[in-house]
């Protein structure tokens, strides 16, 4: 892992620069591996692949500790942070976008996502330039070329589902200079167009790779099921209104069928546990399909003071929005709004979906050994207890994620191992349920898929009603994919390809507001942020202004914008 980290840090933009050096700088230079020496040395230049799922870091509070991957993944402010989900507590350009805000010369945490895909698209397309010049067998070269295509597919994605429509660069490498003129860098393709050639690029890589990784070092590199899961995304998304609108003609079908490919590996079951698999540092799971995992060289954010209540000492980062907790359902498989559910607002966390304890720390639940204290007057983890800038906003607190064995106080040597799971099996189901239920209605296997999820074993919900029209089995099913992958950078995305953002983003960010008065508590909702707004064009991002003036105005804007 020490080579690996090396090359990282050393490599960066060098082959990008050394296409522009002048004579009078034409030094060998020590801080960095030239292009020569990465294509003459077969496991130089597979580390340069290795590191092709890792970027730099382009803003302040990205990736402490360790290089991005794909997404935000454990960060200080949390991609949460955007939705309905939560709220950061220190700010740090969250605010603005919940706000409605976001404008090109202000993108808050979302402004390096356009450059970090580029830069990375154009890192794999050198690699794949230079691939057959690499001393390695030619089964190799076929494999660590599906690799490759992988990531550039993840990049794509990533790109897509933030910005519509894209660049295609397809394999060009783009030099500074004389290429900076050419229109592909600039011209954006149409969404059918760009799902269309990010799918092939996935069927290539899906026949390349493998279907594991034979060695344990291989952990965290792609496989047959990483690329086939990312495709079952991809399509999802293409089918759903946001993108029909804009063009897509992808089918609710093709969608069922890309995620029942996954499902007929056999090789993926969901973890009977739902909340170990978060906080397993050897990532184990066998729910789990693609995965960032981190080590003592490379961690990432210690999350458990970053998100731990502040009577344990913690910063109180990422906190859950009433919004959220309304959503999880009482045991008996009820909506609370439901008045025959049994749920009591004066006792709102009893009887709750067993995913809720293991996602949300609220006034009462137990916490390394004692009750969190969210009440006033005098509770722990409330504004009366120690660092009361820390004190959550909503009155809850994040669980999800939190390892108990690892420090609040002085976590710096110890903790941020927990794997980054950016797919797992039960995504898979309910992007299967959620396709098929589109394309054919409510059958057998739309309820089967959902009901798997929902009767893990550590969670065991009781199944869906029989019955359920279309309309009713899609609500049921957005329900379930709310707190299923809460806080997994899912609800971003999929509040905006149902084009039901305006609605769940105009609503206020509610908290609960907890008193004590003698031995009872006394909740009330409250507005824990002010002004969250959204508008029509927030369904998609601005692209930065500092990149549509880089192309000399070339690049078009997003609408709106």
């Amino acid at each position: 892992m020490k080579l690996k980290k090396y090359i990282l840090l050393t490599l960066g933009l060098a082959s990008f620069l050394s296409s522009c050096k002048e004579n009078f700088l034409d030094v060998t230079p020590t801080d960095r591996v030239s292009d020569e020496a990465i294509v003459a040395d077969s496991v130089l230049f597979e580390a340069f692949v290795i590191n092709r799922y890792l970027t730099a870091r382009l803003q302040d509070k990205e990736a402490d500790g360790a290089p991005p991957g794909f997404g935000r993944g454990y960060e200080y402010a949390m991609w949460s942070s955007l939705t309905d989900e939560s709220i950061y507590r220190s700010d740090d350009f969250t605010w603005l976008i919940q706000r409605g805000q976001l404008a090109p010369e202000n993108t808050g945490i979302t402004g390096s996502l356009w450059g970090r895909s580029y830069r990375s698209i154009r890192e794999v397309n050198y690699a794949l330039a230079n691939l057959d010049k690499v001393a390695m067998s030619q089964g190799h070269k076929n494999l660590i070329s599906g690799e490759l295509k992988f990531i550039r597919a993840f990049r794509y994605h990533d790109l897509i589902r933030n910005y519509g429509q894209v660049v295609l660069l397809g394999d060009k490498v783009a030099q500074l200079g004389e290429d900076f003129t050419d229109p592909v860098l600039f011209q954006r393709s149409g969404l059918q167009e760009s799902i269309q050639y990010v799918t092939a690029q996935l069927d290539e890589a899906i026949a390349a790779l493998p279907l594991n990784n034979s060695n344990t070092w291989q952990k965290g590199r792609a496989t047959k099921g990483a690329a086939l899961a990312l495709k079952s995304r991809l399509l999802l998304y293409a089918a759903s209104p946001l993108y029909k609108q804009n063009g897509t003609t992808v089918t609710w079908q093709q969608a069922a069928d890309a995620a029942k490919a996954v499902m007929d590996l056999s090789k993926y079951s969901l973890d009977p546990n739902y909340g170990t698999m978060f906080v397993d540092e050897a990532g184990k799971s066998p729910e789990i399909i693609f995965a960032r995992y981190y080590n003592l060289d490379s961690r990432h954010t210690a999350l458990e003071i970053a998100n731990g209540p502040n009577g344990y000492d913690g910063w109180g980062g990422n906190t859950p929005l009433q919004n959220l907790v309304d959503a999880y359902e009482m045991k008996n498989g009820m909506l609370t709004k439901d008045p025959a559910s049994g749920y009591n607002p004066q006792a709102p966390y009893e009887n709750r979906d067993p995913r809720f304890y293991a996602t949300i720390l609220y006034n009462g639940a137990t916490y390394r050994g004692r009750p969190v204290e969210t009440f006033t007057s005098g509770g722990k983890d409330s504004k009366d207890g120690p660092s009361s800038w820390n004190t959550s906003q909503t009155g809850y607190y994040l669980r999800k994620f939190m390892d108990e064995n690892n420090p609040i106080q002085n976590p710096w040597n110890v903790a941020g191992r927990q794997p980054w799971i950016y797919f797992r099996y039960a995504e898979t189901l309910l992007n299967y349920a959620e396709a098929q239920n589109e394309a054919v209605g409510p059958d057998a296997s739309v309820y089967a898929a959902v009901n798997l999820v929902r009767q893990r074993q550590a969670v065991n919900m009781p199944p869906l009603p029989q019955g359920l029209s279309q309309t009713a089995m899609r609500e049921r099913i957005r329900n379930e994919r709310q707190v299923e992958l809460a806080f997994e950078e899912h609800r971003f995305y999929d509040v905006r390809r149902w084009l039901i953002a305006s609605t769940t983003e105009n609503v206020p960010a509610y908290g609960m507001d907890i008193t004590k008065q003698g031995n009872n508590f006394v909740y009330s909702q409250k507005v824990a942020l002010e002004g969250r707004r959204f508008e029509e064009k927030h369904y998609w991002l601005p692209i930065p202004r500092a990149e549509i003036q880089a192309s000399g105005t070339k690049l078009e804007q997003n609408p709106g914008y």
